[in-house]
């Protein structure tokens, strides 16, 4: 005898889940273009007036903390005295002076002797450190005027690099050189409110004042967060990679989790990806024979049809393309994307994206400045995202400062950088450069609430606070293809979450 089993209730909808999908947060988003170049831009200039600049707008902020600390100092009975050039300092004296720092390191590449031995090359040469234990780096302090070297005992003690702003105190010895008895750095630059350059949401919205806390607790909140992610690195060789790419796309489009955790996504307005999200490492062809090898070895200059991939640039603008129709998707170049390589990075251009590229800006909102679904921005990078001021970068100013310091430290680094009011101090002495002119934008003429560096080896955060108030977090986003991690920024208190993604 069968047995017959009414199936009618599979026509019915669950009971128990919602009958309405989440709805995604919405983005308040303001990019300041502080970066962006010029299309008329000529690289026939010398460097060194970048120098000039950096010094002329960052010296009085260095001088006047530095008049302050140090006007009622006294040693020895003899009041410490500014002088106005390096050259003006005299032998037994105690003074103080402001300058650029020059950092004068044996395993520093040198572009010179590069050129005399013809090793010419289409890249820079990277070594894991400038800094050398044996004692040869020599610390100088240089102006327009002259240049003296720093010795004592305290500089083994604050990290410096070539092209920071300080002041120090001290006296020249009988050798010419200059004994070190404090050091001052700008701290960080006068801070704007939060909403200073966009409206604040009415009814409905959650922004709070400027004096909001920062904390350095786990985000707990329910309000809008920002995603992060960096060095998705799409190359098309790793087919367990590809899964955990496809298990962070279903997480930010909510595919992969239940009702509940569906709603807390749906709170995440934007996504900031911040550099190499292409592998430059191409499956190499055991059928090459060595000879073929050798040739494309050879080959320097111009275009080399047989040695590009266009797999990894269509995997990444399919990937965005299954993204945008839901989230609005901010992309920084990183050093391995298709981008120019000197910094400031340029956005990468939307022909790079067929499929996606219909969710940018067109022509003509573009020379509005509206920005588009899918921003392609500059690295650096500056905006006002919910109304905070954001700062963001690739990771090479931060990787590049690392070789010439003993720390392994990142956040460290940052805050330095954030001190010194520069985001990119080793530029252009060993990070390439455009020659600017008449303005190094690479000095934070306003300090940034939120700071975050891409493409590093690990997560980390703090918050760090100046003297006036100023409140920054620094973020250290890991590099997702290492790591399968990605970070949430909480838009109503700046805490920062991680979340980590594995198909284990």
């Amino acid at each position: 005898m069968v047995k017959l089993e009414d199936i009618s209730s599979l026509l019915e909808a669950p009971a128990h889940l919602p009958h309405k999908p989440p709805v995604r947060a919405p983005s308040a988003y303001k990019p300041l273009h502080s970066y962006a170049l010029d299309k008329n831009r000529s690289y026939k200039q010398q460097y060194g007036d970048m120098y000039f600049l950096r010094l002329a707008k960052i010296k009085p902020a260095v001088e006047e903390v530095a008049a302050k600390a140090w006007q009622d100092t006294q040693i020895g009975g003899e009041r410490a005295k500014r002088v106005d050039r390096v050259l003006d300092v005299r032998q037994g004296e105690l003074c103080w002076v402001a300058g650029t720092v020059y950092m004068d390191m044996k395993l520093k590449p040198n572009i010179l002797e590069d050129v005399s031995k013809d090793r010419w090359l289409s890249a820079p040469i990277s070594s894991q450190k400038y800094y050398s234990d044996d004692g040869s780096d020599q610390t100088m302090l240089e102006d327009d005027s002259g240049r003296v070297r720093l010795v004592g005992d305290l500089l083994s003690t604050i990290p410096l690099v070539t092209g920071c702003i300080i002041a120090v105190m001290g006296t020249e010895n009988t050798h010419g050189e200059f004994e070190v008895i404090d050091i001052k750095v700008p701290d960080l630059a006068p801070q704007p409110e939060r909403w200073a350059l966009s409206k604040a949401p009415s009814a409905g919205g959650k922004a709070k004042s400027e004096d909001t806390e920062m904390t350095d607790s786990p985000s707990e909140g329910g309000g809008k967060k920002i995603a992060i992610v960096s060095g998705l690195s799409f190359s098309g060789t790793d087919a367990s990679y590809d899964l955990e790419l496809n298990l962070l796309l279903e997480y930010l489009l909510g595919e992969a989790l239940g009702p509940g955790e569906q709603a807390g996504v749906s709170q995440i307005s934007r996504l900031i990806i911040a550099g190499d999200s292409i592998s430059m490492t191409a499956a190499k062809d055991t059928d090459d024979d060595d000879d073929e090898v050798k040739k494309r070895a050879q080959k320097k200059y111009g275009y080399d049809a047989s040695a590009y991939n266009p797999i990894p640039s269509q995997l990444f603008d399919e990937f965005l393309s299954e993204l945008l129709p839901s989230i609005p998707v901010t992309l920084l170049p990183g050093a391995q994307d298709p981008a120019n390589a000197s910094y400031p990075q340029q956005p990468i251009h939307t022909a790079m994206f067929p499929i996606s590229r219909a969710y940018a800006a067109d022509a003509a909102a573009a020379s509005a400045s509206q920005p588009g679904w899918f921003d392609t921005v500059t690295n650096p990078w500056e905006a006002e995202v919910e109304g905070w001021r954001v700062l963001g970068t690739g990771g090479q100013n931060v990787d590049d400062v690392f070789k010439y310091v003993e720390s392994d430290d990142r956040l460290g680094m940052m805050e330095a950088m954030c001190r010194w009011r520069c985001c990119a101090p080793t530029a252009p002495d060993t990070l390439w450069s455009y020659p600017f002119q008449e303005d190094d934008p690479f000095v934070l003429k306003s300090c940034p609430h939120v700071y975050f560096v891409g493409c590093q080896p690990e997560f980390a955060t703090k918050v760090i606070h100046g003297p006036d108030g100023q409140s920054v977090r620094l973020i250290a986003v890991p590099s997702f293809s290492k790591s399968k991690e990605f970070v949430l920024v909480d838009t109503e208190t700046l805490e920062v979450s991680k979340v980590r993604i594995t198909s284990r």
